[in-house]
């Protein structure tokens, strides 16, 4: 895995504090997840089916990526269009760690990630 272990370990805790931070009424409603490749790590927002014949399955909608370019050794933004494709979240430079990617998620200046 190409993706330094240290800044994972930020990305991971960042998705637990937000599930830690939800409501306890809200808990069986939504929750955040995080899939890791050898290049990127993907937030998604996660629902339970609205309607029981859709199965026991939760539904998953990708709300940012953040990518790791080795040889630079710094990190990118991407936002998720109403498709589930990636566009580079121009607004932000990239930056060698992940603190400033998901300190922008967080703030959501363009009501990107969070609507």
């Amino acid at each position: 895995m190409s993706i330094p272990e240290s800044e994972l370990a930020k990305i991971q805790a960042w998705v637990a504090a937000r599930n830690d931070e939800l409501p306890v009424d809200v808990a069986d409603q939504v929750r955040y997840e995080l899939d890791v490749d050898a290049r990127s790590a993907t937030i998604f927002e996660c629902r339970p089916p609205w309607r029981e014949d859709f199965g026991p399955d939760w539904t998953r909608m990708s709300i940012a990526r953040l990518r790791y370019t080795q040889t630079r050794r710094e990190w990118t933004l991407y936002w998720s269009n109403q498709h589930g494709q990636f566009r580079l979240y121009d607004t932000l430079s990239p930056a060698p760690g992940v603190e400033p990617l998901l300190a922008e998620i967080d703030r959501d200046p363009t009501c990107i990630f969070w609507g």
